[in-house]
């Protein structure tokens, strides 16, 4: 009776994701060109999502700024 070993195959080192870079509204209001009211405003309506660190600064995942953004298709 033979043993054959197993060949193991090499385990990738699990990667953290990327810390968030936040952005004020007014960082994501001059990215965008448009208000830090309108930025407010999608804050708002849901179209961004922001966090609150205190009781007056508000800041946006850079990231958001891919979600927000929609292709469009060629009709």
């Amino acid at each position: 009776m033979t043993i054959e070993r197993q060949q193991t195959v090499p385990r990738k080192p699990a990667t953290k994701p990327a810390p968030p870079t936040w952005l004020s509204i007014r960082d994501i209001s001059e990215r965008l060109g448009c208000s830090e009211k309108t930025v407010r405003n999608f804050v708002a309506d849901g179209r961004l999502e922001a966090v609150r660190f205190g009781p007056r600064m508000l800041r946006i995942d850079a990231s958001e700024l891919d979600r927000l953004a929609t292709p469009i298709t060629a009709a």
